[in-house]
């Protein structure tokens, strides 16, 4: 299905410019397709070769492509911007976005520093557009339907959230060669999803990073990190990147721990619940009983699910899930997880 264009743009849409035509981009183009109130206006790229033929792939009308997000926009008068660039590039694209009237849809991670994303949230305030970030692993029937047992109360109030991420891709390129690629450059899935599933926010952080000796990456491929939240809710992440065999699934495997029970999640479809018995009496060990975790299927996923939503926060007028204000928090969790890993201390989590 191609990029949907519309002559004479209706009210019922909304006009798109994208910038960052690579791989992800090509990705993004696709859901955006099959997003109902998104118009496709343009295609901004470095490499106008790779727009192009972007715009041959998805079968889109001639002039569609721009050697600059200025002229994109002057050309268009588009409403909203989507930002697949790269981390330290995203500054630049969301704050012109933003000043030139659009709301923006980006990529994670926010930046790169915790300064660049103050610096982003502050242009969202200042001109009362929305900015928000593709956690994309938030939109899934799992995930979903664990947040909403959870929030029922099902095994109490939620104490302890305990994450595994053990996979081992030989991706090549960049990532070899940074020095905390799982943290930076893979952690930030699994800590959104520690607060979308908690319901709570980081208060400090201690990281070990390592780099075992069987690793083929230059930085620390593992990591074990503990995370104190709000309400008294302790998260740990214990990863590698480059785990050799029994790999996890992309989305972690999960044990999370309430004040009645206890639920544990595979990242897929897989859940294993239980809680005390109600008014039973504790022996050596509690009467146990089995829960069961109620899964509905959604119309759409990932990128196409978070795009449908953010259309919707903007028709309605509020804020999207993921909005910059809020998603500043995770990056803030990776950010000072590096810091600890570099320092050897617990430190505080800021945003």
């Amino acid at each position: 299905m191609p990029y949907a264009i519309v002559a004479g743009m209706a009210q019922d849409f909304l006009k798109v410019v994208q910038v960052g035509c690579g791989q992800m981009g090509q990705g993004w183009v696709e859901s955006a397709a099959a997003t109902r109130g998104l118009a496709g206006v343009g295609l901004v790229d470095l490499n106008c070769t790779m727009a192009q033929e972007t715009a041959v792939r998805f079968k889109l009308p001639p002039g569609v492509v721009f050697s600059s997000l200025k002229e994109a926009l002057a050309a268009t008068g588009a409403d909203v911007v989507f930002d697949v660039t790269v981390p330290d590039a995203h500054e630049a694209v969301v704050v012109e976005a933003l000043e030139s009237g659009c709301h923006v849809l980006g990529e994670k991670p926010m930046s790169d520093s915790l300064a660049s994303a103050r610096r982003m949230v502050a242009a969202a305030n200042r001109t009362g557009k929305i900015y928000a970030i593709t956690q994309t692993q938030r939109y899934r029937p799992p995930i979903r339907a664990l947040q909403s047992f959870l929030a029922g109360g099902a095994i109490g109030a939620v104490q302890e959230a305990h994450a595994d991420f053990f996979i081992g891709p030989h991706f090549g390129g960049f990532r070899d060669q940074m020095d905390f690629p799982l943290l930076m450059d893979m952690s930030i899935h699994t800590f959104d999803a520690a607060r979308f599933l908690t319901g709570a926010d980081p208060l400090s952080v201690y990281c070990h990073s390592f780099n075992p000796a069987r690793s083929w990456y230059k930085g620390d491929a593992s990591a074990i990190v503990i995370f104190e939240m709000t309400g008294g809710v302790v998260f740990c992440y214990r990863g590698s990147w480059c785990a050799l065999g029994e790999r996890t699934d992309w989305h972690s495997q999960w044990r999370i721990l309430g004040s009645a029970g206890s639920v544990v999640w595979d990242g897929e479809m897989a859940f294993s619940a239980e809680a005390i018995v109600p008014g039973s009496t504790p022996e050596f060990f509690d009467s146990i009983r089995k829960l069961k975790v109620p899964v509905a299927s959604m119309p759409v996923e990932r990128h196409a699910a978070l795009m449908a939503e953010f259309v919707a926060a903007l028709r309605a007028g509020r804020p999207p899930e993921t909005n910059c204000q809020d998603n500043i928090k995770s990056l803030a969790m990776v950010l000072a997880a590096v810091e600890s890993a570099k320092t050897g201390r617990k430190v505080a989590v800021q945003w």
